[in-house]
C-alpha cells in the first residue's frame, strides 16, 4: 500500500494530540558496591561512542501487558527506542543495548564510571523498569556525564502498559534537552492526511501516529476527503476539513475520546481552519458570491463571524502568538499583499 504524507504538525514537548506524561516521584533503586555485569557482543561499536544506552534495569523479571512484553525485554525495548530517538536526530552517536552490558539494578543510581569512561563513552544513560501490583509501569531514567562522574538529569514516569514507549520518548526528551539546550519533540504524536489507491481514485484519510512513526492509526474512514488537520493549542483535539459528496464541513476530533463533533456545515468553497492561540476560535477561509473572505466561528460551534468583507481573495489568516491580531493575505489592492487586523476583524491595514 502506497502511502503519502500530505500534511503534518509536530507539536514540540507534547503528546500531540494527547497531552505529555506529567512527571512522577518515581523512588531511586538504592545504590550498592559493584562493577557493571554482562558482556559486550560487538567491542567495535564502542568507536566514536558518544553515549552509551544500555537495556534498563529491572528488580524482578515478570510478565507485563506492554506488547514488548516481560519487564526483562520491556528493559530493552525502551532503550533501543531511546536509541533510535537520539540517532535519528542526527545530534548524537549513541549506542544501543544491543551491545552493551546490562546493569543490575542498584547500579542505575551509582555507575561505574571507570568501567564506561574506559569504553570510551562520553555521556551514560542508564534507568529501570518496575510492574505495580495495578499493572502500571514504573520507569526511571538517568543521564550522567562520565568524565565528570555526576548526574545530569533524571525523570520518572508511571505509564499503562500500553504506553510504555511514551515514557521512552520523554526520556529521549530530557537527554535531549539537557544536552542540547532545545526544546525537546519526541514525546509528540502528527497529524497527517494519508492518501492511498489510484490516481484517478485517491482516497485521503486522516491518520495519526507518534513522532517515530509508530503506533499509527486512521482516524477517518476515506468515505470523505479529509484535509488540513491541526492540533489545538492543548494537543487534546484536532481540527480538520472534510469534503462529503462535495460539500464542505469542519469538524473538531477528540483525541482522547475518539469522538468528534461538527463545527461548520455549508455548499461554498471552505479552506484551511486553525485554531486561535486560547483554542476558543477556529479560523477559516470561505468563498462566496465571486469573493473570499476570512470567518471565525466558536470552537464549541455557533454562529460564524464575518472577519472580512472587501472584492478579491482573503485567505491565509492565522492569530498572532496572544490572539489579538490576524495576519493574512490579500489582493483587494490589485495584487496580493499582507494584511493585519485586530481579531474581532477591525483595523484592518496592509503591511
Amino acid at each position: 500500500m502506497n502511502i503519502r504524507l500530505t500534511s503534518l504538525l509536530v507539536p514540540a514537548l507534547a503528546l500531540a494530540a494527547a497531552a505529555p506524561l506529567a512527571a512522577q516521584q518515581v523512588p531511586a533503586p538504592a545504590p550498592e558496591e559493584g562493577g557493571l555485569t554482562g558482556s559486550v557482543s560487538d567491542e567495535s561499536a564502542w568507536q566514536d561512542l558518544g553515549i552509551a544506552i544500555p537495556a534498563f534495569a529491572t528488580d524482578v523479571d515478570v510478565p507485563t501487558q506492554a506488547s514488548a512484553g516481560s519487564t526483562g525485554a520491556l528493559g530493552r525495548a525502551l532503550a533501543q527506542v531511546i536509541t533510535a530517538d537520539l540517532r535519528n536526530n542526527g545530534l548524537f552517536k549513541p549506542t544501543g543495548p544491543d551491545v552493551l552490558p546490562r546493569p543490575v539494578l542498584p547500579q542505575v543510581t551509582a555507575p561505574d564510571f571507570a568501567v564506561w569512561s574506559g569504553k570510551g563513552a562520553e555521556m551514560l544513560v542508564q534507568g529501570y523498569v518496575r510492574a505495580g501490583a495495578d499493572g502500571n509501569l514504573t520507569v526511571g531514567c538517568y543521564l550522567y556525564d562520565v568524565a565528570l562522574r555526576q548526574q545530569l538529569v533524571k525523570g520518572g514516569w508511571v505509564v499503562s502498559p500500553s504506553e510504555w514507549r511514551r515514557a521512552a520518548h520523554k526520556c529521549a526528551d530530557i537527554v535531549y534537552s539537557r544536552l542540547s539546550g532545545e526544546s525537546p519533540f519526541f514525546d509528540s504524536k502528527i497529524a497527517y492526511i494519508a492518501e492511498t489507491g489510484p490516481k484517478d481514485h485517491r482516497m485521503k484519510r486522516l491518520a495519526i501516529m507518534d513522532s517515530d512513526g509508530a503506533n499509527h492509526r486512521f482516524i477517518t474512514t476515506g468515505q470523505a476527503t479529509a484535509l488540513t488537520p491541526r492540533y489545538s493549542p492543548d494537543y487534546k483535539s484536532i481540527v480538520y476539513l472534510s469534503y462529503f459528496n462535495g460539500f464542505p464541513r469542519i469538524y473538531v476530533y477528540d483525541v482522547e475520546s475518539g469522538k468528534q463533533r461538527l463545527i461548520s456545515q455549508n455548499r461554498n468553497p471552505t479552506f484551511a481552519p486553525r485554531w486561535s492561540p486560547d483554542g476558543k476560535w477556529i479560523l477559516y477561509s470561505m468563498a462566496s458570491s465571486g469573493n473570499t473572505d476570512i470567518y471565525r466561528i466558536p470552537s464549541s460551534g455557533g454562529t460564524a463571524q464575518r472577519l472580512t468583507n472587501t472584492p478579491g481573495i482573503n485567505v491565509g489568516g492565522s492569530y498572532s502568538p496572544e490572539g489579538s491580531k490576524i495576519v493574512f493575505d490579500s489582493d483587494r489592492s490589485g495584487s496580493q499583499q499582507i494584511y493585519v487586523m485586530n481579531a474581532d476583524g477591525s483595523g484592518q491595514q496592509r503591511i
